[in-house]
């Protein structure tokens, strides 16, 4: 009986600690007015980001395990002035995203291709996404970052964590991990808000991403 009992404790203790694990994810509200655009910033380097060497990571859950990879940027602007950001405008390929946590290479290129297709990204009609920068806060080297992210056919304005750090010229633009509800940018693939019936075939609708940005000397 005391054994039962420890087993439904230990199993209570689980539950709660697993809700406790639950995701946050990113607030969307409608695209913000982009103030000061990489454009209109006569003096600023523009087509400045050093797209071999800066990326997004992503990964996406289900019941059954997950999958994670990056996907590289197409290019980009960051306009940095006194340690500011002032604007930026970064442009993602697609077409170069990647899994990579599935080691065989048939099984591989079936789930990136996947994720190309039409009811997922759907890469032949929207080759590329984008994130724009409209505002900065800084509190204490920490950026609270508010841009409007574009996926498919939709653009909402989403605030996001991240640092500003500079090394021998280069800046060096990183998010922390932050959590995309998929499923408000038109990817209503596997998910339970648009299909019934599912069980444990079901994809999450959070997708966890982050960045990191570096510009060229």
């Amino acid at each position: 009986m005391k054994k039962v009992i420890l087993l439904v404790a230990v199993v209570a203790t689980t539950l709660i600690s697993c809700k406790g694990e639950k995701k946050e994810k990113v607030e969307t509200n409608e695209e913000v007015k982009v103030e000061e655009t990489v454009a209109e910033v006569a003096e600023a380097k523009v087509d400045n980001v050093d797209t071999a060497n800066s990326f997004l990571t992503w990964k996406g859950t289900k019941p059954t395990g997950a999958h994670n990879g990056t996907v590289a940027l197409k290019s980009g602007s960051l306009v940095v002035e006194n340690g500011e950001v002032k604007s930026g405008e970064f442009i993602v390929d697609l077409n170069a995203i990647t899994c990579l946590d599935i080691e065989d290479a048939e099984t591989n290129q079936k789930l990136v291709g996947h994720l190309k297709a039409a009811d997922f990204f759907d890469v032949a009609t929207y080759p590329t996404a984008k994130f724009v920068i409209a505002s900065v806060e800084n509190n204490e080297g920490k950026l609270a970052v508010t841009g409007n992210l574009t996926v498919k056919d939709v653009t909402k304005s989403i605030t996001i964590p991240a640092t500003l750090t500079e090394a021998d010229g280069v800046y060096t633009f990183k998010s922390d991990t932050f959590n995309i509800d998929r499923s408000e940018f038109n990817i209503k693939y596997a998910s339970k808000k648009f299909f019934d019936n599912l069980k444990d075939k079901f994809i999450d609708d959070l997708v966890e991403m982050s960045f990191e940005v570096k510009t060229v000397k």
